[in-house]
């Protein structure tokens, strides 16, 4: 019996049901994949369950700004009803991982003000979190300066990391370190969430977090290695020294140089394509990111099949969410541009869609 107990979970476990039936289906992704146009495509998701969130739209309305922050919406309102149906001493995990919506807005505020942007421009590229974020980001814009602006968010999650990556903006004026900084607070936070859950709790939270942190710090290594061409020293400071099956060994060898096929090997056996990924890594590094991304989709659905009143079901839920959320972001920018439907497809999770049981 898990620490929660099945009773526990018992309101969560419905809703989280109701939802993962209402995912996208191999049937409805491939006709998104072959809409004509952005509004061919809006017709498509107003018979999912995007479609409330979609009906307000006139043709006249139909662009790809507004047809992503009415997607969004829903996206924000399925993790309040989680949030708010999960087990209380779960909650401020999910809560922690929720918060990365915000953590990119308050990014794409600080970007917007070095850039001297307007608060109408920066707004329309904000996921719509409304009341669920402390940030106040159009008091932020109008502030003028970095410094000036987060003194507009003292008493944040943020306020404390910010504070000590002030420094090393100071000295490079680049919000490179800054926003670094606040990433890994990110993962510690969730991290350290996840740890803190009782007993099996525990162990359920890590099986869904922990290829997702994997991932995500595996991907920054790499990245920081061919992108940015940071020194050895660099990485490590800009990467986690923890995680589920990825070692901080394995993020220092990345650093020293080592063989990053065989560590992905290692840690991912039998995925495909990575030699050839690597070969180009500048181009082949999003390849290797949707490998990794399809696995991790795979991963979470598997959970659908298990013992049910766990908090894994929950969290595998919302990547999954999230996930398709990737995919529709894809899909609405590249039929607005009415892009090639084999061009799109190399951009896209739904090709190894790994089917909803519940559905279909």
């Amino acid at each position: 019996m898990l620490t929660s107990g099945a009773s526990g979970y018992a309101a969560i476990h419905s809703r989280v049901r109701v939802m993962y039936a209402a995912l996208l289906t191999t049937q409805d992704e491939s006709r998104l994949r072959e809409a004509a146009d952005l509004p061919s495509l809006v017709v498509l998701l107003k018979g999912t369950d995007y479609g409330p969130y979609l009906s307000s739209l006139d043709d006249k309305d139909i662009t790809p700004r507004a047809v992503s922050f009415q997607v969004k919406r829903r996206v924000v309102d399925v993790y309040r009803t989680i949030i708010n149906s999960a087990p209380s001493q779960t909650r401020p995990l999910i809560t922690q991982l929720f918060r990365h919506f915000e953590l990119d807005n308050l990014k794409a505020v600080l970007r917007g003000v070095s850039a001297g942007s307007s608060w109408e421009k920066v707004r329309e590229i904000l996921f719509p979190l409304g009341s669920a974020s402390v940030i106040p980001a159009e008091k932020m814009l109008e502030a003028g300066s970095i410094e000036a602006a987060l003194a507009q968010m003292p008493h944040t999650p943020y306020s404390e990391t910010i504070s000590h990556a002030m420094k090393r903006y100071s000295e490079e004026q680049s919000l490179f370190p800054l926003e670094v900084a606040l990433d890994l607070d990110y993962w510690r936070r969730l991290w350290i969430s996840a740890n803190r859950l009782p007993g099996d709790d525990r162990t359920s939270a890590l099986r869904i977090l922990g290829p997702l942190l994997d991932m995500t710090n595996l991907m920054w290594a790499m990245r920081y290695k061919v992108y940015h061409h940071l020194s050895e020293e660099e990485i490590i400071n800009y990467t986690l020294p923890f995680g589920y099956r990825v070692r901080d060994e394995d993020i220092r060898a990345i650093a020293a140089g080592a063989d990053i096929g065989r560590i992905i090997q290692r840690i991912y056996p039998g995925l495909t394509g990575v030699d050839e990924f690597l070969l180009e890594p500048e181009r082949g590094l999003p390849k290797l990111e949707l490998q990794l991304q399809r696995r991790l989709r795979q991963h979470c659905t598997t959970v659908f099949t298990g013992y049910p009143f766990q908090i894994s079901l929950p969290l595998a839920f919302v990547v999954l969410l999230e996930l398709e959320l990737q995919d529709l972001t894809v899909l609405i920018e590249a039929k607005s541009a009415r892009m090639n439907t084999e061009d799109v497809n190399g951009y896209l999770l739904l090709n190894a869609n790994p089917g909803n049981p519940n559905k279909g």
